[in-house]
């Protein structure tokens, strides 16, 4: 048999939890100082995975299958199914800056084992800019506000909010914050930011501009490109096109006209104004940045390319889950939160090795479909949708007889 339709001694599930380096996970228990009684860190992960997996809607949905596959399972490294309330107490008692810094490690470790995972161009980025490019922005998941008072942001709402940092060139995330609804995208605008080294380019919309914030990125070298609030009071200094030119309609040097505003932000700014075509309809719109060298055309279409973190968002939220949480706490929510990126990140490593041709949401149904069967994992996914994509699953003969049925062994 060939190589790519022969069997595999290890289920689909078990290869894509292997790719995390054994060590890992032990070393960062130790680190958060968290104990195995209950649960052992490494089977908590493997739960956490599975029930992203299969989008389970409670606690006994993910403990009822994975003590239906005990010996699949126990392939995994020696993972073991959890109890109800012993995965119950792990999400709630467990400190999710664990998760969160698996996440990165895992993120680093794929960066490193594969040079062109991350360093990939993305289709919809302009190829002219050179250098590095981030969209910030935010997504909201909706939560239970009866039960939630942490994350309560209205009276009868409760939510919580993925910060984001996300890198245009390989669409992975460079810098991520888990935390309620109930504060303003501009305080965070901040920690976002940290990280970024001159001439490298911030990309984000209306709700992160602080006049202070905006300051200290000029004073570092950073770019950004935002849009321009109503409520921003400029005071053009000088016009840098005297006519409109095609779908630029204004290019002006402007400076903060308010008094105290300006104490903030005492340099001047460039603001551009323009036409811009949205769903095959124009709208005006208008930004403003702190790069005086660009054509007017390249600010307009760094900010269009802003738009795709709105794609990562969708991904995230239509393919993985991110609802009907094992929990009501912070820790509960911030468990699955973390794991769910560290699922789009393996999933995002198989989809570079395979060559996947096909979309993201798809790369993830048809792993599902075939978690617990025996097969070559990347085989499988090169040989997807091609002729040769006819795999076997390895199973013995005995497991086909079913007592009280009257059936035979094959």
């Amino acid at each position: 048999m060939p190589a790519s339709r022969a069997g595999s001694k290890r289920a689909i599930f078990r290869q894509v939890c292997e790719l995390i380096p054994p060590h890992l996970v032990p070393k960062l228990a130790r680190k958060h100082r968290i104990k195995s009684r209950g649960i052992t860190p490494w089977s908590h992960l493997v739960s956490m995975l599975y029930a992203q997996f299969t989008h389970a809607i409670g606690l006994n949905d993910v403990v009822d299958a994975l003590r239906a596959h005990r010996a699949p399972m126990a392939g995994i490294r020696g993972a073991k199914p959890p109890s109800r309330n012993g995965l119950s107490h792990a999400n709630r008692t467990r400190d999710p800056k664990m998760a969160e810094e698996l996440f990165w490690s895992v993120l680093e470790y794929f960066e490193r084992l594969r040079p062109g995972f991350g360093g990939v161009k993305f289709r919809r980025l302009p190829r002219r800019f050179k250098r590095t490019v981030y969209a910030l922005d935010s997504t909201t998941i909706k939560l239970f506000a009866n039960c939630m008072d942490w994350a309560k942001h209205r009276r009868r709402k409760a939510a919580a909010k993925l910060h984001l940092r996300l890198n245009l060139e390989s669409f992975l995330p460079a810098f991520a914050i888990v935390d309620s609804a109930r504060g303003h995208d501009s305080t965070k605008a901040h920690e976002l930011c940290a990280g970024l080294k001159a001439g490298e380019i911030a990309v984000f919309d209306m709700a992160y501009i602080d006049y202070t914030h905006l300051f200290r990125l000029a004073e570092r070298g950073v770019f950004r490109v935002s849009r321009v609030r109503e409520s921003m009071n400029l005071r053009c200094m000088k016009r840098l096109v005297k006519k409109p030119a095609g779908r630029i309609l204004r290019d002006d040097l402007v400076l903060v006209q308010n008094p105290g505003k300006r104490k903030d932000y005492p340099k001047r700014m460039r603001r551009i104004v323009a036409r811009i075509e949205i769903n095959g309809e124009d709208r005006i719109m208008t930004f403003f940045t702190n790069n005086f060298e660009w054509a007017a055309s390249s600010i307009c279409d760094l900010y269009k390319a802003r738009w795709n973190i709105e794609t990562f968002f969708k991904q995230i939220k239509q393919t993985l889950h991110l609802s009907d949480f094992l929990g009501h706490n912070r820790k509960a929510i911030e468990w699955p939160l973390w794991t769910a990126l560290l699922m789009y990140v393996l999933l995002r490593f198989l989809h570079t090795c395979s060559d996947w041709a096909h979309s993201f949401t798809r790369l993830f149904t048809c792993l599902r479909a075939v978690l617990w069967q025996r097969l070559h994992l990347l085989a499988y996914l090169k040989s997807y949708g091609t002729a040769q994509g006819s795999f076997r699953m390895q199973w013995a003969p005995q497991q086909a007889y079913l007592p009280g049925l009257g059936l035979s062994p094959l």
